[in-house]
């Protein structure tokens, strides 16, 4: 794996617990650097990183917020 890889690895803590908990990445990302952007899109959509995912969050969100308001009128 290429120096800048585990650097990264390291300094993001999600990529990192993601990358021990399924190891079977070590093995692609040794043999190709390409699979490191495959990696990180896996990651994101486990973790719920993605703009969609976390515009999802915020409609759900104001949701909540207004069926709380309406119940309060």
């Amino acid at each position: 794996m290429q120096l800048i890889n585990i650097i990264n690895f390291r300094e993001n803590e999600k990529e990192y617990n993601y990358l021990k908990q399924n190891s079977y990445y070590f093995k692609d990302l040794n043999r190709n650097t390409k699979s490191f952007n495959n990696f990180k899109e896996e990651m994101k959509e486990k973790y719920k990183e993605r703009p969609t995912d976390k515009l999802v969050n915020i409609v759900d969100n104001i949701d909540m917020i207004t069926s709380v308001l309406d119940i309060f009128k």
